[in-house]
């Protein structure tokens, strides 16, 4: 295994591991029909597995624009160190009906403060990309979802 490699994979498993709130909010761009604007947040709460692997249990309240009233969310992610990667995984139907979403690997590999998706998430007609970029007191997820329908830009900050 790569030495640098493997020793920011450990690096973000331990910024994974300090994580107990997140906050986010989601922006529909040009072209989306989804209208879905508005802003969350909520409690993480991280399990360490047997095979490395990280579950964050997301639960909290989302607050819909022109909304008066906020819905409870609850997402399940999954992460796992691979030999050159993170791969997440989304387990909202639990970890036997998983959705492999991505493997992040780092963005550029003498700076391993930002990480990309190697490769897209195809589902259905949508396409799923992630950037991950570490900050001082924890990580933001970027998420863009392009598609037939949409055109959004989800940004998460997980603390």
């Amino acid at each position: 295994m790569n030495q640098p490699i493997e020793a920011a994979i450990l690096a973000l498993r331990q910024r994974l591991l300090s994580t107990s709130k997140v906050s986010f909010s989601s922006q529909p761009l040009t072209g989306s029909r989804s209208g879905w604007a508005g802003k969350g947040q909520g409690t993480v709460d991280v399990e360490e597995h047997a095979d490395a692997s990280l579950t964050f249990s997301e639960s909290g309240r989302f607050h819909l624009v022109g909304a008066t009233e906020s819905i409870a969310f609850r997402n399940v992610f999954r992460w796992t160190p691979t030999q050159d990667a993170i791969a997440l995984s989304h387990e909202r139907r639990g970890a036997a009906a998983a959705v492999r979403l991505f493997e992040l690997i780092p963005a550029d590999p003498g700076d391993t403060a930002d990480w990309v998706a190697r490769d897209a998430h195809q589902c259905a007609a949508d396409r799923y990309r992630a950037r991950l970029t570490l900050a001082y007191d924890g990580f933001d997820l970027e998420w863009i979802i392009e598609g037939p329908r949409k055109n959004e830009r989800l940004h998460y900050r997980y603390r």
